[in-house]
């Protein structure tokens, strides 16, 4: 059934689309029955499925990922479609609209997208009251970024704020800098920037209180020699985990037509053309570190074979995007159900 729906919203622009549809699906959860109805349909239970990490009980590891609901106004909705956590951002700590459009493009032939957002939202301030309205009970992630105007050596500033305003309203964060469509942020990950980053963040989550989990998302393209730095920066911060990964810069594996991917321009790919890439990273890093640094894994899930070959490779939990747009809304579901029958 979703297929034949696929392929009429695949007519539409995907940005278009994509809030057509997240608004239909919040006016669906406003209406007592449909919403009754969602949570029937697409929550799956099952005491094999929960996962407790960081002190938090995910009732399931299938997460939606940063990047769909950026101002945080369909966590409510998207609760009843079965996903066990959802991470909203990238936010920044003042609005700012994005990188000119069109800049979110798909390839059907690769199962992928390409984006170039820029980290479009409402700012942190903005997210974090619309966090305290909400009214379903679900695991949220943070996932927080610089604007684009700030220089890089003012970043820190840019987190703390993040940081603090969305302290009160998430359950983790997950620091953002792998991003390749905000100008110079992926130099962030560096070791002395990254580690001043984290330590100054560390130092906040124990002066705030109780502190929350606080991740780091890393780009797939980095080298083992990278990926050894961000294993000793894990250690030597004492942050709690890693997402493994954000979008790839590499096109080499594409089957689009070349022109029509040369003619899109630049942006990062999701889906099917970065899985294996980060299952490679996520075996690295769970090996490398004897398994001590926790993961979760995005990055080309689709189906419940897809997850179980993440959680294979060492991750904790794992998250779509690219999976969810092609598969539909039992994609969380579905995963599940399959991960109880592996």
């Amino acid at each position: 059934m979703y297929g034949i729906i696929r392929k009429i919203l695949f007519k539409i622009d995907p940005e278009a689309v994509h809030y057509m549809v997240m608004r239909r699906l919040a006016q669906g959860y406003a209406i007592a029955p449909i919403r009754k109805w969602m949570r029937a349909a697409f929550s799956v239970k099952h005491k094999s499925l929960e996962r407790t990490l960081w002190g938090i009980t995910f009732p399931n590891p299938v997460g939606l990922a940063a990047g769909f609901d950026k101002d945080a106004r369909y966590t409510d909705a998207l609760a009843c479609l079965g996903f066990g956590f959802v991470e909203i951002g990238t936010v920044t700590p003042r609005p700012q609209p994005g990188n000119p459009k069109p800049r979110l493009f798909r390839l059907p032939q690769d199962k992928a997208l390409i984006n170039r957002m820029g980290f479009n939202n409402g700012g942190s301030s903005a997210a974090a009251e619309r966090l305290r309205h909400r009214k379903e009970k679900l695991i949220i992630g943070g996932n927080i970024g610089k604007n684009k105007d700030t220089p890089n050596e003012n970043a820190l500033s840019d987190y703390e704020i993040c940081f603090k305003d969305l302290y009160d309203t998430v359950d983790y964060f997950v620091v953002n800098v792998s991003s390749p469509n905000t100008p110079g942020l992926r130099e962030l990950q560096d070791k002395e920037p990254l580690m001043r980053i984290l330590n100054r963040l560390m130092e906040l989550n124990k002066e705030m209180g109780a502190p929350k989990p606080l991740l780091l998302k890393i780009a797939p393209d980095l080298t083992d020699s990278q990926l050894d730095d961000i294993i000793d920066i894990v250690g030597l911060t004492g942050i709690q985990g890693l997402v493994a990964t954000n979008t790839t810069i590499d096109r080499s594996g594409l089957t689009t037509e070349k022109a029509q991917v040369e003619a899109i321009g630049a942006g990062g790919v999701s889906g099917m053309p970065v899985q294996k890439r980060a299952t490679e990273v996520i075996k690295y890093i769970h090996t490398k570190s004897n398994g001590k640094i926790p993961v979760i894994a995005v990055g080309g899930i689709f189906t419940a074979a897809d997850a179980k070959e993440k959680l294979d490779a060492g991750a904790v939990l794992v998250q779509v995007y690219t999976g969810f747009i092609y598969e539909g809304p039992a994609t969380a579901a579905n995963i599940c159900k399959g991960l109880i029958n592996a």
